[in-house]
């Protein structure tokens, strides 16, 4: 079989959600289907549609990963994120996962995730001040025989 590689300008999210549905489809012939459960929270002010800050999170084979969170930047220090998260943790759990976990570069949040009992596992270094970029678990159940 020749094959052939070409870069999908004229419609890459079309692509993209095309690609990701075929590594969906090998995933679920190796292992089982993920369950990938989206879990999304808001932030919005009283009386408003209007969303402005929130968290959104996947849980797939035990594993809780946070990809977003956003909190308007005139509430921090509020509590606001550390509800989020506490929020977030609950639904892990609740779900049966295993752990949490989510990335952050340098110029974001890291002491915050840190003082919600997320460690580093993972680090890649780059150009400031984007980089380093920190990859962060929290673990919520131990693992078997240990």
């Amino acid at each position: 079989m020749q094959l052939s590689i070409a870069r999908a300008d004229d419609d890459d999210k079309a692509a993209g959600r095309e690609i990701g549905e075929l590594l969906y489809r090998s995933n679920v012939q190796l292992v089982g289907k993920p369950a990938g459960e989206r879990f999304v929270l808001t932030i919005k002010a009283p009386g408003s549609d209007e969303i402005l800050g929130g968290l959104v999170a996947i849980s797939y084979w035990g594993s809780f990963y946070i990809s977003d969170v956003v909190v308007p930047q005139e509430a921090r220090g509020a509590g606001l994120g550390a509800e989020l998260m506490r929020q977030a943790e609950q639904e892990a759990r609740a779900r049966g996962c295993r752990h949490m976990w989510l990335d952050t570069f340098e110029f974001q949040a890291r002491p915050f995730y840190e003082r919600l009992g997320f460690e580093v596992f993972g680090r890649l270094d780059g150009l400031a001040p984007f980089f380093p970029r920190y990859f962060m678990q929290k673990t919520l159940i131990a693992p078997a025989g240990g």
